[in-house]
């Protein structure tokens, strides 16, 4: 059995999936997802700012983190990572209340990567609590995402030569 959400079992119903195409190579966009310092600089919705506490980026690996709210909060988030295979795919269980599957593949695209990520809570009725947090903070955390790839292309982005001025 594989280890996507919907291999371990878990129901349609408690699924939240968004779809996005991102101008960079699937390669740049793994990079984000594996690269400590580009992952907590765009995870999580508008405002917040993470500190990661352990960040194992392998098959197997944990990832234990405080999300710092714009409010003054903090969340301890606990995950394990199912499946990381470059430049294609992550898998996160994340393991803490509320308890959900996390997949995410990217796939080659004629504009850069097609990005899919599908989040799928154990419980059914959590998820139909939360839904109107999650859905919009999906949203807002692939935004962070463009602009932090953004970002790193325009920060690798040869400059102009001596003469060009």
């Amino acid at each position: 059995m594989g280890t996507t959400a919907e291999a371990r079992g878990f129901t349609g119903e408690a699924t939240f999936r968004t779809d996005r195409v991102l101008r960079h190579a699937p390669a740049i966009v793994f990079a984000a997802f594996a690269r400590r310092d580009l992952l907590a600089h765009w995870w999580g919705p508008n405002g917040f700012t993470n500190t990661f506490d352990t960040f194992e980026f392998r098959p197997g690996g944990r990832w234990t983190f405080v999300m710092h709210g714009p409010d003054g909060s903090h969340h301890r988030n606990e995950s394990v990572f199912l499946a990381v295979e470059a430049p294609s795919s992550v898998v996160v269980q994340h393991v803490s209340a509320p308890r959900f599957v996390l997949t995410v593949t990217l796939a080659p695209h004629d504009q850069g990567t097609a990005l899919t990520w599908v989040q799928v809570f154990e419980d059914a009725s959590v998820a139909a609590r939360v839904r109107h947090i999650v859905e919009p903070a999906n949203e807002e955390n692939l935004d962070r995402l463009a602009a932090v790839l953004a970002d790193l292309a325009a920060a690798t982005q040869p400059g102009p030569e001596a003469g060009d001025a």
